[in-house]
């Protein structure tokens, strides 16, 4: 696993310059506010061959947001869950937008900033924590479900057929309309749809619902949808 300490991450930047690879994606992965399987987590980035990544915790991982240069990093995959940001964090995520950097955000990701409004217009929809609102979302455990491929021609999906996963659910979320849907469910517990991309400012997004745990990071569906998701939204620049 490829980790590193904020204060780390200018020196990181200056090497990975050099080091970039035309046929290798360099990516950071943002992690933290969210307890999770870190270990087959990440053995399934590092399966990814043509995939480099760096991991950063939250939330010391918004801070350093400002100094990513999105020459050096194709993309950033977020599997974090915080519950508050700063003003400038938020300028952050902006300049990164305006820039074109694309983003991949998973599973949980979706909860983050509860109170920051213009989230969801990044990720593209929101998981509402609300309690006792006919808005409040839900969860559950250990479902197995069908994963429907709304376009199977799509970068995001190309190849994948329709497949079976166990994983947790969120249902009643807040899907905007703006987005193209690229995954669905039928199942009763679930929303519907649990999958999408869009563009916000220069920057390809794609959010991906599934990915509670091991038995989402082992699934080779599931591994070559993520893959795919880094690609299409790295491909933007």
């Amino acid at each position: 696993m490829n980790r590193i300490q904020p204060i780390l991450i200018s020196i990181l930047l200056i090497v990975c310059s050099f080091t970039a690879s035309a046929k290798k994606l360099n990516i950071l992965v943002i992690t933290g506010g969210h307890s999770f399987d870190e270990k087959p987590f990440f053995e399934m980035f590092n399966s990814f061959e043509n995939i480099s990544y760096i991991s950063l915790l939250q939330p010391e991982a918004n801070a350093q947001l400002g100094t990513i240069d999105p020459k050096i990093f194709d993309a950033i995959v977020f599997y974090d869950m915080p519950k508050t940001i700063a003003e400038q964090d938020k300028a952050n995520y902006y300049k990164l937008l305006k820039l074109g950097e694309g983003m991949v955000f998973l599973h949980h990701s979706q909860c983050s900033y509860q109170n920051w409004s213009e989230y969801k217009t990044i990720v593209g929809g929101k998981y509402h924590e609300e309690r006792n609102s006919p808005q409040s979302s839900t969860y559950q455990h250990d479902v197995t479900f069908t994963v429907k491929i709304t376009n199977p021609h799509h970068p995001v999906t190309r190849g994948l057929k329709d497949f079976e996963i166990l994983d947790e659910v969120y249902g009643n979320t807040e899907v905007l309309p703006s987005v193209t849907p690229l995954l669905t469910t039928d199942h009763p517990k679930s929303s519907k749809t649990i999958g999408w991309t869009h563009q916000i400012e220069k920057s390809r997004i794609v959010y991906i619902q599934p990915g509670h745990d091991k038995n989402s990071y082992f699934n080779p569906n599931y591994q070559k949808l993520v893959r795919q998701a880094i690609e299409y939204v790295a491909a933007k620049k």
